[in-house]
């Protein structure tokens, strides 16, 4: 994938390129609901390794694989021939009434990856489908037991989070801006702590070890608040995604917070739709936190983007009790196990095998690092660099002494967002705001295909500093 050099790394592409686009007024009307209604985003035609091709001829580094998806690059040929073979043989079958090849062989390969510590993978077609499933099977999980426990109505989760969009995952996540419009319609049984946040949530000379002992306090209280008998499960990303920017668990924080929930009998889980299958340099980021949940939840880099993809693995007690109980689960979706999704994330991880990639993950996520605290460390709007694997963020602030953030109104990181897409810069950042307070707070975030170069890793940090510098000086 790295060896990739399209010509715009060389020469500025085509003075056409990267000019705004009008809402379709010139030419004829779209028939797409754009993010944006007022202004139609740039049109990729084509994309190979790091780079995306715009229908005006501009060549762009996706320092993100879009938002933490494309984790080979992009038009891999070997995905596209297991797809292909996949089509030949059976495109679609309902897995209420029928199992598939591709399906058992993903899941196989899912639950081997955890040394059989989760037991059975539920395929579905996106990160919040997987989260919806995890919910629905934490309460049918208390449903199930010897002795059932219908209170177990409440989940915990933290401020500054994010696990989907539909009702019930926007629900539990607690990303201020896409949760404001729906606020009247939300569940009313999730309960919010602070995120380990480091950066704005330790005291001055407070050490790992009390920050952690607070924020377990915490959870604590929070159990004792809903009624610790009424918690069905607390739910939190492994490692904080998008909408907090890329911040690490501290040591000993997710042992800490799975102890409460064992204290009281709840579920432990983790969302890894952002941070598993390799993104953070372990296949599943929570082998790196001596810890086992017993719902996971994953996504982006299963098949990197190739199909529609995610999954819920669960853990061996959670599948015993249903199968002693009634021996079924009580959901489905139209697309769960599809056969051409199933064999594009199965052959996504072979490759990830063969190519010997998690290796490189960690290697290069560490120059990475390395070469963003050399450019930025002493930049005076540059209040944080944090991330792990390839896997990083930048947070700016106005003031790196008191951690003075930019109005919302400035739109920073969005802006930041623009300017990289201009032809002297081309390349993609991922913009993030409201990680401070879930309303103020600008960063941006990398996310570099898993097959990345010393090269491209230079290249990412250079065009990101020129992009800061048109944007902050």
């Amino acid at each position: 994938m790295g060896d990739y050099m399209p010509e715009s790394a060389k020469v500025v592409a085509p003075a056409m390129a990267g000019k705004p686009h009008d809402n379709g007024t010139a030419k004829e009307q779209s028939g797409v609901l754009y993010h944006q209604l007022r202004q139609k985003p740039l049109n990729i035609v084509g994309g190979r390794g790091s780079y995306l091709l715009t229908e005006d001829g501009l060549e762009i580094l996706d320092a993100t694989c879009g938002a933490a998806v494309s984790c080979l690059g992009h038009s891999d040929m070997r995905v596209h021939e297991a797809i292909m073979q996949q089509l030949q043989k059976i495109p679609y079958c309902y897995s209420l009434y029928f199992t598939n090849t591709a399906a058992e062989n993903l899941s196989k390969i899912l639950v081997d990856s955890t040394g059989g510590k989760m037991t059975r993978a539920f395929i579905v077609s996106s990160g919040t489908e997987a989260v919806e499933a995890a919910l629905k099977m934490a309460v049918q999980y208390f449903m199930e037991l010897p002795t059932p426990q219908p209170q177990r109505a409440n989940f915990i989760s933290r401020k500054q989070s994010y696990h989907g969009n539909t009702l019930g995952s926007l629900s539990v996540g607690h990303h201020v801006g896409r949760r404001a419009l729906y606020e009247k319609v939300l569940a009313k049984n999730t309960g919010h702590v602070a995120p380990c946040y480091p950066y704005r949530g330790m005291k001055t000379g407070e050490s790992v070890e009390s920050y952690v002992s607070r924020l377990s306090q915490e959870l604590e209280d929070e159990f004792q608040r809903l009624g610790p008998d009424t918690v069905c499960a607390f739910v939190a990303e492994t490692m904080a995604g998008a909408t907090l920017g890329c911040v690490p668990p501290l040591p000993g924080y997710l042992k800490a917070m799975k102890e409460v929930c064992e204290r009281h009998g709840a579920l432990f889980i983790l969302d890894e739709v952002m941070s598993g299958m390799g993104r953070t340099g372990t296949l599943h980021a929570w082998e790196q936190e001596d810890v086992v949940p017993d719902l996971q939840t994953m996504a982006k880099g299963l098949g990197a983007g190739y199909a529609p993809i995610a999954g819920l693995l669960l853990n061996k007690h959670v599948v015993d009790t249903l199968t002693k109980g009634t021996g079924a689960f009580s959901h489905s979706q139209t697309y769960q196990g599809h056969p051409v999704s199933c064999a594009a994330a199965v052959r996504v991880q072979q490759i990830i095998q063969e190519d010997n990639l998690l290796p490189n993950v960690r290697a290069m996520g560490a120059y990475l690092g390395q070469l963003l605290h050399e450019k930025f460390d002493s930049h005076p709007h540059v209040g944080d660099i944090r991330g792990r694997g390839l896997f990083w963020a930048l947070e700016f602030v106005q003031d790196k002494e008191t951690k003075e953030t930019y109005p919302p109104a400035k739109k920073l990181a969005w802006t930041i967002h623009v300017t990289g897409l201009k032809p002297e810069y081309a390349i993609s950042l991922m913009p993030g705001n409201g990680g401070a307070d879930g309303v103020h707070g600008d960063h941006i975030c990398l996310a570099p295909p898993y097959n990345t170069t010393r090269s491209e890793i230079e290249m990412i940090v250079e065009r990101t500093a020129r992009v800061i510098q048109e944007v902050l000086g």
